[in-house]
């Protein structure tokens, strides 16, 4: 019997001026797994760029919506129902207000936290049970707007950081699929 697929879903907003965004770190993750499984994305007919190939011997479908962040459900709803993905093997991965920049943190369910493509996400799912993975941006500085603050590049100070947290939150994707959730957060909930 065939196995179900992984879909691995990169949150942020399409275009260049937002390439090197916080709010575009799930971008980030799902382009450092491609390279990983030595594909490249792909225009879909659902609204997003895919890529489908063996993450750690593991049939998974990488996907970035093109759609803006607060629409990103309708892509990722059609694309999973498209691949027959049971919602258990969902995993979205997203920038994190709430944890300090460089953490990286993985949890099943919950709420979106004031983030839009979660919203999104679990309104078109029509389920908070999906898997994600959480990049922690920090919170802005003094009375900066949040909105204002992901939407800005990372400085040039940080950017080696960021580098090295995207590259922890692709080995967590790939302990999702491969350990599942307890032992990957065992794993990577160490650390910090």
């Amino acid at each position: 019997m065939a196995q179900e697929p992984w879909l691995i879903v990169g949150l942020g907003n399409p275009g260049p001026q937002y390439a090197a965004n916080r709010h575009n770190a799930g971008f980030m993750v799902v382009d450092v797994l491609a390279a990983r499984i030595g594909g490249r994305f792909k225009a879909h007919k659902h609204r997003a760029d895919a890529v489908e190939g063996r993450l750690s011997g593991t049939r998974a479908i990488l996907i970035k919506p093109k759609t803006y962040m607060n629409e990103s459900g309708g892509p990722v709803a059609a694309l999973r129902s498209f691949f027959g993905v049971p919602i258990e093997q969902v995993i979205v991965v997203h920038d994190e207000l709430d944890l300090d920049a460089g953490v990286v943190r993985v949890k099943l369910g919950g709420g979106d936290n004031g983030h839009n493509g979660l919203r999104s996400v679990t309104k078109s799912l029509g389920s908070k049970e999906y898997l994600r993975v959480r990049l922690g941006v920090g919170r802005p500085p003094g009375q900066q707007d949040p909105a204002d603050y992901v939407l800005r590049d990372v400085p040039a100070g940080q950017r080696e950081e960021l580098r090295l947290q995207v590259e922890v939150a692709a080995d967590a994707v790939e302990s999702l699929v491969t350990r599942g959730l307890q032992a990957t957060q065992n794993l990577f909930h160490q650390s910090s």
